[in-house]
């Protein structure tokens, strides 16, 4: 197995990090890498902002779900899906003069726009985390970012088509490597398909998720025990407190972007 793939599948959330603190050089090549990702038409529809004022991290620290360790990370990188830039650029070369003369509408961004940039921003973060894995160095997202969305709009002073989207925390693991367990994923054959898309059977359903019941059961393997880590899957994830406040956030957001 190649060094890249080697790094691939080994990386894991890291939430407790050592006190020693990122090198410039490294923060540097981190932001490097997620500037090389791929992006729509080269357009790079987002913006990175990197969370250094403490205050700011204790902030976010509350702000997303009360998780103390984003504000003990050495380094925190916000990801925002941004059509603000790229309007702007629009808007100072009088495309909207030259809009009116072709007898065209001036159009504003819209749902696809928004789309577009989350993708943007979402693989920009994700080539930041496996460069920073190939250094030694954690990470962690905090979906929680899209909770409280006015909140961490004027907390950061984002204009109207930035949206956070992706909040990450990179340090270096103060656990070694080789007494964490790489958390365990479902069978591909659930998960790619040919073609087309499968929905999944009962039977299919079960077999995918026995190895997670016969983790939370380990003594004796019953078809009924799928049935309730689903249920507490829907509790804990789906039907929660924090899925509701991520929602109505979201909802904001779009209606704010839609202005």
């Amino acid at each position: 197995m190649n060094e890249t793939l080697k790094v691939i599948g080994s990386r894991r959330s890291v939430r407790n990090y050592s006190n020693t603190p990122l090198t410039g050089e490294e923060k540097n090549t981190i932001l490097g890498a997620a500037m090389r990702a791929p992006t729509a038409g080269n357009m790079m529809l987002y913006s990175i902002v990197e969370i250094e004022d403490q205050s700011l991290k204790d902030r976010l620290a509350v702000t997303c779900d009360n998780q103390p360790f984003i504000a003990k990370a050495p380094f925190v990188l916000l990801f925002a899906a941004d059509y603000q830039r790229q309007f702007d650029m629009y808007t100072m070369s009088q495309a909207e003069e030259e809009s009116r003369a072709r007898g065209m509408e001036f159009r504003k961004p819209q749902e696809g726009d928004l789309l577009l940039a989350c993708c943007d921003a979402v693989i920009a973060a994700q080539t930041a985390v496996i460069a920073a894995e190939s250094l030694g160095i954690g990470s962690c997202y905090i979906g929680d970012i899209l909770e409280q969305y006015e909140t961490h709009r004027d907390l950061l002073d984002l204009p109207p088509y930035a949206a956070p989207v992706a909040l990450v925390c990179f340090g270096r693991p103060a656990v070694e490597r080789e007494e964490v367990r790489l958390t365990p994923r479902y069978d591909p054959k659930f998960i790619v398909f040919k073609d087309k898309y499968h929905r999944l059977s009962r039977g299919e359903m079960e077999e995918m998720l026995r190895p997670t019941v016969e983790r939370a059961f380990p003594n004796e393997y019953r078809v009924e025990d799928t049935d309730e880590i689903a249920r507490r899957i829907y509790f804990r994830k789906y039907a929660s407190d924090f899925a509701a406040e991520m929602s109505r956030s979201v909802r904001v957001m779009l209606k704010n972007w839609g202005k």
